[in-house]
């Protein structure tokens, strides 16, 4: 099992290139940071986390450009959108953006995504709340072909282009992993169907019944189930429950840490890290 780390990369923390220096002198495998492009002042949607929506969430910096400058100081570390909102980005830049990150980095990204829970945020990108799920697997769709043909050219019903050019191609093939984030059987559906790989907040789903229903989904989708993945959001450093993860085949898993300055955050990376290395 894997471990890595995840943190809201705000104007107030430490920055994700430093951060990302840490995790990799630590031995941890990923750097994890989401992303929310701005807050409607609204509020009208609930965060699913409570009453009070943390300033985190719109002080956060663009994942790709933080990952960007991980990447150029580490060799190692695998950079992960935790998750990316494909339904607020227009899908030939986004295949853009993470082709360029998979390219500069050597073949390190992880491409976590969802279809998130702040609908007046994601209408403000044209994208409807109610239908969100059908814009993300277009987008998807279109993606991949973007990804993986010479002269690509996708034809849905919101996402619509002719054959076209775009370079760099991933380094990772056929493209970077795509983990699909969410709880309950929808999301693992969309896993079973995009490509194989979950990543769920812990917590909200029976983890082994989740994963046998994982992979027999994967399975009448065409994949081998034992290929597919399941990747732990926000865990905490337990040593029995990281241990029974182990043991049930999960992947790996990310600790969260706060937006706050290395003299809070390093202090924890030391913690995770004592943590992972026991536990194996």
């Amino acid at each position: 099992m894997k471990y890595g780390v995840a943190m809201f990369p705000t104007d107030y923390a430490i920055p994700a290139d430093a951060l990302a220096r840490e995790l990799e002198a630590r031995g941890f495998e990923s750097l994890w940071l989401p992303e929310h492009t701005h807050i409607p002042t609204s509020r009208r949607s609930p965060w699913p986390g409570g009453a009070d929506l943390p300033r985190d969430y719109w002080h956060t910096l663009d994942p790709f450009v933080a990952l960007g400058a991980a990447a150029a100081v580490t060799k190692t570390l695998m950079l992960g959108t935790g998750i990316c909102l494909v339904i607020e980005r227009d899908p030939i830049i986004l295949a853009k953006e993470v082709a360029s990150l998979d390219f500069i980095s050597g073949g390190r990204v992880l491409f976590g995504i969802g279809g998130g829970w702040n609908a007046e945020e994601m209408e403000d990108h044209g994208t409807p709340f109610g239908e969100r799920w059908k814009i993300l697997r277009e987008r998807i769709s279109a993606m991949k072909a973007i990804w993986t043909q010479e002269e690509a050219e996708y034809h849905g019903k919101y996402v619509n282009f002719d054959k076209l050019w775009s370079f760099p191609k991933p380094v990772q093939k056929p493209y970077p992993p795509i983990l699909m984030g969410g709880s309950g059987p929808h999301a693992r559906q969309r896993a079973a169907e995009f490509d194989g790989h979950w990543m769920p907040i812990i917590g909200r789903d029976p983890l082994d019944e989740a994963i046998a229903d994982l992979r027999q989904r994967a399975e009448k989708a065409g994949r081998d189930p034992g290929a597919v993945s399941v990747s732990l959001f926000g865990v905490r450093p337990d040593e029995g429950k990281l241990a029974a993860w182990r043991d049930m085949g999960v992947a790996r898993v990310a600790f969260f840490v706060p937006s706050a300055l290395a003299g809070t955050v390093l202090p924890l990376l030391d913690q995770y890290a004592a943590v992972a290395r026991k536990v194996g």
